[in-house]
């Protein structure tokens, strides 16, 4: 168990009211009250581009996707890339969006944005979410020590990439 701590949040009345856990009936708890959306970036040569997640978010110490908690009003795909942006510096002038796929528990969803990367980047982390970014190859995907969630994802999300 990590001795890392989250940054404080901002005080209520600052942050966005998508900011916070929504409970399932058996008391799992997803973040994001409007859902929550992330951001598959693939390119041709380099991969997927993971983020490591650090240890004090759910699920710390897993890879998974770029993203986070919908604004209210905000589209799967606008969220995707905004959080994208935030936390990896991925340009969305330099993506096309190739699908969607969209996890539908009735009372909270999250989609997965994939898209391609029509030009390389370098990843850059530019919040306290991430403890890496990577390129990594799609026959490696699987090899990482993945979020539950993306890792249940991945084998359909993988037949995205054409």
């Amino acid at each position: 168990m990590s001795d890392e701590k989250p940054p404080p949040l901002p005080p209520y009345a600052v942050r966005d009211p998508g900011d916070a856990w929504v409970y399932g009936p058996d008391g799992e708890k997803f973040w994001g009250r409007f859902g929550a959306s992330g951001l598959l970036v693939w390119h041709r040569t380099l991969g997927i581009l993971l983020q490591h997640r650090v240890g004090w978010s759910h699920f710390g110490g897993t890879w998974g996707l770029p993203g986070g908690a919908r604004k209210q009003g905000e589209s799967a795909v606008d969220g995707a890339l905004r959080e994208a942006a935030e936390e990896a510096t991925v340009p969305p002038e330099h993506l096309r969006i190739l699908e969607t796929s969209v996890l539908d528990l009735g009372y909270w969803s999250y989609t997965t944005v994939v898209a391609e990367a029509t030009e390389a980047f370098e990843p850059i982390i530019a919040d306290a979410e991430s403890a890496e970014l990577r390129w990594v190859p799609v026959d490696e995907v699987e090899s990482m020590s993945l979020h539950p969630g993306f890792a249940a994802a991945w084998p359909e999300l993988r037949t995205s990439l054409r």
